[in-house]
């Protein structure tokens, strides 16, 4: 079960618009997805005009079942929603022992799912710590702008920071430049130095499109609302690359693997 924060401190850089379209295009392609709200703002069910019955604060501070929290929104698509309440968790889990690691104790009963993607808030609080603890992957969404690249950095130093002091295997796996405009001067430059800087890591661009902006007025996915949009195309692409990832993740386990039976066997030999 890959589990993926998608996170930046950053507001406005299309995070909920990324994980409601990744998670709605890898369930398409047969993969179980349970997408989790931790943003106050609860813009995960206005994207998809769907909530749980019980939400996010619920689950977290109310001990309510998972069951009366997870809301199906189809064939291999769940989604945990939120409210305002939220802000009440993160100012309530101060006084927690061990709060650092509170959201990833609670989900440890999260089985059968292919995907986690977590809907992290624009801050670095408690709710987005704990949400760092719990993924093992991080996505960031950054817009080809100067700003954007600035807050990517103190991203990724964020995590790797988080990964050292609480000796958590989490890793930046994915950077996903976001309202990106071709005709854009400084679009195009910031682009070029995100592909420079972090080629390794950065996926194909997400285009500036109208139709993602229409997209929640509807409720909707952007593969249901405009299949045929170029903002359909971008984040298909984002969902292919994801599921190719997830392969050769699986190859280097196996390989890792065979090189430690074969390390086992040498020395039981030797």
């Amino acid at each position: 079960m890959r589990k993926i924060c998608i996170i930046n401190q950053k507001g406005g850089v299309g995070k909920t618009t990324t994980t409601v379209n990744l998670g709605a295009g890898l369930s398409r392609l047969g993969k179980k997805v349970l997408i989790i709200d931790l943003d106050p703002q609860g813009n995960v069910a206005v994207c998809l005009d769907n909530s749980s019955y019980k939400d996010m604060y619920d689950f977290l501070m109310e001990s309510a079942e998972l069951k009366e929290c997870v809301q199906n929104l189809g064939k291999n698509l769940d989604i945990i929603t939120s409210k305002e309440t939220l802000t009440k968790a993160e100012q309530m889990l101060v006084n927690e022992t061990q709060r650092e690691t509170f959201l990833r104790r609670k989900l440890k009963q999260i089985k059968g799912y292919d995907y986690v993607l977590l809907d992290c808030p624009p801050s670095l609080g408690l709710l987005n710590l704990n949400a760092l603890l719990y993924a093992n992957e991080a996505f960031i969404p950054v817009s080809t702008d100067v700003l954007g690249m600035h807050g990517l950095r103190a991203m990724i130093e964020a995590v790797n920071d988080v990964a050292e002091a609480f000796d958590h295997d989490i890793k930046v796996t994915k950077i996903i430049p976001t309202l990106h405009d071709r005709r854009n001067k400084i679009c195009v430059q910031m682009l070029t130095k995100l592909k420079n800087e972090y080629y390794e890591l950065v996926s194909e661009p997400i285009m500036v499109c109208s139709k993602l902006k229409e997209a929640p007025a509807s409720g909707k996915s952007i593969f249901n609302y405009a299949k045929s949009s170029q903002a359909a195309k971008d984040y298909l692409c984002l969902v292919n690359q994801t599921a190719h990832d997830e392969m050769a993740m699986k190859t280097s386990e196996t390989e890792e693997l065979d090189s430690s039976n074969i390390v086992k066997k040498l020395m039981a030999t030797s």
